[in-house]
């Protein structure tokens, strides 16, 4: 690892606070011109680093540029291995597709691939995702030996509980999800999941899912397009960075890929159920073009949404959106 990153993770560990030259050196085995040499070559790459006499060096903490130095030190334990698959971009066309022909070409389970901000961001139905600078854009690459579930619709549900609890965790607000995989903060869609996968030909089974994630994290109301202003949001609407998206990122990496034992379905499906917003609602179905009113009931074992349309039939939901 080069000498630079190797002290921008220490800096990263420490966010906020100073650390001499003089420990830095001798935590790395180098000299202090090395590490003075060092920080300025990562203050040239737009780091807020301040250096103070007699204090040291600091990161400041509004400091938001996305590098694996800078996710690597919260990784858990678990996933520190998953640091050396990492792929970070300033700007991709999209995470998804990246990660995609990543796997077509034998990419390992874990493999993460995550931009700063994406020209052509995708969402269900091939439909545009807004992904200017200032977003988390994060596709993770899963092989079947790393998720043990019996139904592949679990993945969908799986993401959507573990970024809500990794953004309840890092960003101290509370997210619900809207069937079937988006993530809602005070009613306005903060968060997609798109969720691809490619079973084998001879085998019939699963071959990879590339699970995608995109997050509005600092996107001013008025910076969204004309017909997205009134559905959504991000986790900091003022557009201050305040230095949260390696922490978010890592976080979301830990709850997808750092568990000792695959989670069980039904546990799964409970924490879904509970974060969902529809339950008891009335809401419009949307399913090849034609649409009715029902209202939302329950989520099955293998999250189809049960609805009671007007004439109080029971349907499961397997496919199509809704609209509340």
């Amino acid at each position: 690892m080069r000498t630079k990153n190797r002290i921008l993770e220490l800096l990263e560990q420490r966010r906020g606070e100073s650390i001499s030259g003089e420990q830095l050196a001798g935590q790395l085995g180098i000299s202090r011109n090395a590490v003075w040499k060092a920080v300025k070559e990562l203050q040239k790459d737009g780091y807020q680093i301040a250096a103070v006499t007699n204090r040291g060096y600091c990161l400041c903490e509004e400091n938001d540029i996305l590098s694996i130095p800078g996710i690597k030190p919260f990784l858990s334990e678990k996933c520190q291995r998953y640091a050396d698959r990492m792929q970070i971009y300033s700007l991709l066309e999209s995470t998804n597709k990246t990660a995609k022909e990543l796997a077509v070409a034998g990419a390992a389970h874990g493999t993460v691939v995550i931009s700063d901000c994406q020209t052509a961001g995708r969402g269900r139905y091939s439909r545009d995702f807004f992904s200017p600078s200032g977003g988390l854009y994060l596709s993770i690459v899963l092989r079947p030996e790393g998720l043990h579930f019996e139904n592949p619709t679990t993945v969908t549900a799986f993401a959507a509980v573990a970024v809500c609890e990794a953004i309840e965790s890092i960003c101290r607000v509370t997210p619900q999800i809207k069937w079937v995989n988006d993530i809602f903060i005070d009613g306005k869609k903060e968060c997609g999941i798109l969720t691809e996968a490619v079973t084998d030909f001879e085998s019939g089974g699963l071959d990879w899912v590339v699970l995608g994630i995109g997050i509005n994290v600092s996107i001013r109301p008025e910076e969204f397009p004309a017909n997205l202003q009134a559905m959504a949001t991000s986790l900091f609407p003022d557009g201050k960075m305040p230095g949260v998206r390696n922490k978010l990122a890592a976080e979301i990496i830990n709850r997808i890929l750092g568990f000792e034992t695959c989670p069980a379905e039904a546990e799964i499906f409970e924490k879904y159920k509970k974060r969902l917003m529809v339950l008891g609602k009335e809401i419009t179905v949307i399913q090849n073009q034609t649409q009715y009113q029902a209202t939302a009931v329950d989520v099955d074992a293998a999250g189809h949404l049960i609805v009671k349309n007007e004439g109080g039939e029971m349907i499961a939901l397997y496919s199509g959106e809704i609209r509340i």
